[in-house]
């Protein structure tokens, strides 16, 4: 019996790594969401200008299983 490419493919992992930046000061950090989850926008401290600031997705890092 022959392998198919249907039957080697891989599943897609349910949540990602991404990017989160704010908008105030650039600070950067890394969060995991659910990769069919809308894009994150958070409020959190920022460590550089020290109050909330809103943080918005920058982009994707990785897959997580």
């Amino acid at each position: 019996m022959f392998l198919t490419n249907a039957l080697l493919k891989k599943a897609k992992s349910k949540n990602i790594m991404v990017m989160m930046e704010s908008i105030v000061s650039g600070h950067r950090f890394n969060t995991v969401r659910e990769r069919l989850a809308d894009k994150l926008e958070l409020i959190r401290f920022d460590p550089f200008i020290q109050r909330e600031s809103i943080y918005k997705e920058k982009k994707k890092i990785r897959s997580i299983k």
